[in-house]
């Protein structure tokens, strides 16, 4: 007897669960259906607002490389010139003291 009571109570908790479901799930009225004009207006916007996210993503892509860039050429160029320096300096010394 406790064994059928237990079935019952789980099936009725199964069903009160699974009900909002299925009706939250069912397609609206057609006087709630927006429309081939709405669903285009609708996809036209959305697709207004993937390129303005894809521009987006392109610009910072395109503003990273060019400080990566100018950092890199900056720090190439610092170190090409303690080279040099280093170079020039080291051919005076030798003018100076020929061996």
């Amino acid at each position: 007897m406790k064994t059928k009571l237990n079935l019952s109570a789980f099936l009725l908790a199964a069903a009160l669960v699974g009900a909002p479901a299925l009706g939250w799930s069912q397609e609206s009225t057609p006087s709630q259906d927006s429309g081939a004009k709405q669903d285009m207006k609708d996809a036209g916007h959305e697709t207004k607002n993937a390129a303005k996210d894809a521009g987006h993503g392109v610009k910072q892509g395109t503003k990273k490389g060019y400080h990566k860039t100018k950092h890199g050429t900056k720090k190439a160029w610092h170190k090409t010139e303690d080279t040099t320096k280093g170079t020039v300096n080291g051919a005076k010394e030798g003018a100076k003291h020929p061996e």
